[in-house]
């Protein structure tokens, strides 16, 4: 686990080993989830990002636009 510090104006930095490792960039927004007093920073990627994401899934056994309510 890497430990951070909360400085005076509520910031934190973010490790450069961590950066490099999640390719974040300066300017990058992060969602903030809290839940049951964890704090969980997620990076937001732009759609274009997800390009390709699913080729090649099996789509065998989903239901058509007819079936759904």
């Amino acid at each position: 686990m890497v430990e951070v510090v909360l400085s005076c104006k509520y910031q934190v930095v973010i490790p450069k080993k961590i950066r490099n490792q999640l390719v974040l960039k300066s300017g990058q927004k992060l969602g903030l989830l809290v839940k049951e007093g964890l704090i969980t920073l997620v990076p937001e990627k732009p759609l274009k990002g997800f390009r390709g994401y699913l080729k090649g899934i099996n789509t065998k056994g989903f239901r058509e636009h007819g079936e759904r309510q």
